[in-house]
């Protein structure tokens, strides 16, 4: 049955309140986390490349497992409940210490239950969607999501506005941090399962072999894009030096987030209609403007601009790349989101890694890089066309 006023299933609102409450928790943090430790803890930008790049990776490790699982047994909750569960208990380190260790070990541990619990809750999403309406139903999940990645650094910024930008108000953002991601889990556990197909005796070394051959070719663009993709904390870091202050650095990740929100359903839509080949191509395309505005931008306009293109582009990243992905893949879904972010987490690494290393000679460096691999990944998607007659 579908909401009346959205035409989209009620899931896809449900789940998309879980994503909010989650996203005010998760981005409250994450909107300080790279000024916190690296300007009031001292931690240098080269190992927060290194602990970004290994966060990634941490982020999609699982993703693969968890998805094969999710298809194997058939389920979507159990597994989804798990993954928002663990980084909920996660976020409790936060409130133990805030050494270099600490905080360094969380963003990599709370990453493993985000790895978790993606693939079963975007195919749960997928399984309840329209066909007609996959795009959309996908944006209004991203966009209820990011709308609570808008609401955290706004709830952070209004606290080091009036609390003082000391250690104790960011020990008080991580306490409401908390809050909030026990209030996501006790919203998913009052949901019913949409349980898939079991595939009981599908191995998970042989399940690589039933996906479609769209996807895998898609896999090859997606895997080389993944090297031009860096922390978001580097552009924080870029916004920083460029004379934003460390409150309003927080204010401008909300910014970003509200670009994000407004575009999302837009795009999802447009998607459904043109086709969703033609939204991926825009992506790259708005990742590469955006990478060369980083090169030259020089005063805080220029930024807030390129922060608002970023949105753009996240929205499209996040949300119409599952959506495009199950075109290809109808009946494993969630074993091939879960191989498409475990791909793409892999290759996080190293590119954060790359960042962190070329941000210590220029932080121009790093984004001629990522325009370029950008570029590259552009010329293999439309060269190889990974896609059916169906996502044309």
């Amino acid at each position: 049955m579908k909401n009346k006023f959205f035409k989209i299933h009620p899931d896809v609102l449900r789940l998309g309140l879980v994503s909010f409450l989650t996203d005010i928790s998760s981005e409250a943090i994450f909107s300080v986390f790279s000024i916190f430790f690296t300007v009031v803890v001292g931690a240098s930008a080269s190992l927060l490349g290194l602990i970004e790049g290994i966060s990634d990776f941490s982020g999609s490790s699982l993703d693969y497992f968890a998805g094969w699982l999710s298809d194997r047994i058939g389920k979507r909750k159990p597994l989804t409940l798990v993954g928002y569960g663990f980084s909920t208990l996660a976020k409790i380190m936060l409130v133990v210490g805030s050494s270099v260790s600490i905080l360094a070990s969380f963003r990599i541990i709370e990453r493993l239950g985000k790895s978790f619990r993606g693939p079963p809750r975007d195919a749960w999403l997928a399984s309840v969607a329209q066909e007609s309406d996959m795009g959309y139903s996908f944006g209004v999940h991203k966009a209820m999501d990011k709308a609570g990645a808008v609401l955290g650094p706004i709830v952070a910024y209004l606290l080091l506005l009036y609390l003082g930008q000391g250690r104790s108000t960011f020990h008080v953002i991580f306490i409401i941090a908390i809050i909030t991601a026990v209030l996501s889990v006790v919203v998913l556990a009052l949901m019913k399962d949409r349980p898939g197909i079991p595939h009981d005796r599908e191995n998970i070394f042989k399940a690589w072999g039933t996906l479609s051959s769209n996807f895998k070719l898609y896999l090859i663009p997606a895997g080389i894009f993944s090297l031009a993709y860096f922390s978001f904390g580097f552009l924080l870091l870029k916004a920083y030096a460029i004379g934003f202050s460390i409150k309003d650095v927080v204010l401008l990740y909300a910014l970003f987030n509200i670009s994000f929100v407004i575009i999302s359903m837009p795009v999802g839509k447009l998607g459904d209609i043109i086709g969703r080949k033609y939204i991926i191509i825009l992506g790259y395309l708005v990742y590469i403007m955006m990478s060369l505005g980083f090169i030259f931008a020089k005063s805080k306009w220029e930024v807030i601009i390129l922060f608002l293109m970023f949105g753009i582009f996240y929205s499209i990243d996040e949300a119409q790349s599952k959506a495009f992905i199950t075109d290809l893949e109808k009946d494993r879904r969630a074993t091939a989101i879960g191989m498409y972010n475990f791909v793409t987490g892999l290759i996080y690494l190293p590119a954060s890694m790359i960042a962190g290393i070329l941000w210590v000679f220029s932080p121009s460096y790093a984004f001629i890089f990522a325009t370029i691999v950008a570029f590259t990944a552009m010329v293999f998607f439309v060269f190889l066309k990974p896609w059916n007659t169906k996502t044309a």
